[in-house]
């Protein structure tokens, strides 16, 4: 039987095994809840209403999980080292967390990132998200890509694999570009500065892709080869739409009216303008890039967090092999 996600997660010999909400909760085992009401009240994005029940059942078995696959690979780098007869640069975890706007993937990585560093065999976790890799506006205008933001082409895909290959490779300081969301483009001359992390948190629509939507000969690495472990945040399409729109809208009271917002036009447009204004972003841009470019690498992934309308977990799918 297929899953939503167009997995096959039951039968004999299938590749994957999907739990229940409550059947993963189990395998949580004794993974004590490090963070508290206020904790989980910094981490939420927009309009989620992500409570600390999830965080026990849904993300403390994650990070069980997670914790498990680090330790393993840190051991496997140390005997390679031994084998070698030389000590290597630490190799940090790198984990993939892909999905659509609007889906909750920013959220899943800022309590991932927390719930993480509190593991004593990795306290040092950083996330970097993949919007500052997208090309500045002045790029996208001058190649009339302004309209395709967030689709494949509209990355630097060539500086986003050189910086998780220098970080992988265990170079001392890399640099990443920053993106700000008030002025919608890439902050010239700003960086985040990874330094030797033991896992990095990579977070955005196009980790898991494999094109880089210009056609032709395709690159021969891609970004997602280079993950220790990967994960996908889905939820039907009709529901991520309306979670977009209802962002738009709790949006246009706040951040859109702030000084210096590109989207500061939105501010003053009625209830009813702005639902239209959100609908049509979502039918020319942000559907079209899911269906098209998104959902498509679920089957990519290593695991799939499947959302139910309220924007909680339901069900939780893990490939075996």
């Amino acid at each position: 039987m297929l899953s939503e996600t167009g997995i096959r997660a039951d039968g004999n010999g299938s590749r994957y095994a999907r739990f229940g909400r409550a059947e993963w909760a189990e395998l949580r085992a004794s993974t004590p809840l490090v963070l508290g009401e206020g904790d989980l009240a910094a981490l939420r994005g927009i309009n989620e209403k992500v409570s600390l029940r999830e965080v026990e059942e849904v993300y403390l078995p994650l990070s069980r999980l997670l914790n498990l696959h680090v330790r393993a690979t840190q051991k496997l780098h140390g005997t390679t080292a031994a084998f070698l007869g030389r000590p290597g640069p630490s190799t940090p975890y790198v984990i993939g967390i892909a999905g659509s706007v609007a889906v909750g993937k920013s959220t899943t990585a800022r309590i991932l990132q927390a719930l993480l560093s509190y593991w004593p065999d990795h306290p040092r976790v950083d996330l970097v998200t993949t919007d500052g890799f997208l090309y500045p506006n002045r790029v996208l205008e001058e190649r009339e890509l302004m309209d395709r933001k967030g689709f494949p082409e509209s990355y630097d895909l060539k500086r986003l694999l050189r910086f998780v290959a220098d970080v992988k490779a265990g170079v001392p300081e890399v640099a990443a570009p920053v993106y700000s969301h008030l002025s919608y483009d890439v902050l010239p001359g700003e960086a985040q500065v990874v330094r030797s992390p033991d896992v990095l948190i990579l977070e955005g629509l196009n980790v898991l892709q494999t094109s880089d939507g210009r056609g032709g000969e395709q690159p021969q690495t891609f970004v997602s080869d280079l993950f220790d472990f990967s994960i996908y945040v889905d939820a039907r399409e009709e529901d991520v739409e309306r979670w977009y729109v209802e962002r738009f809208m709790t949006l246009r009271e706040t951040v859109f009216g702030q000084k210096g917002s590109y989207f500061k036009r939105y501010a003053q447009l009625s209830d009813e303008e702005a639902r239209r204004m959100a609908s049509d972003i979502w039918a020319r841009i942000n559907g079209p890039n899911l269906r098209e470019n998104i959902a498509t690498t679920r089957k990519r992934a290593r695991l799939v967090l499947e959302k139910d309308e309220d924007h909680s977990v339901r069900s939780v799918v893990l490939r075996k092999l």
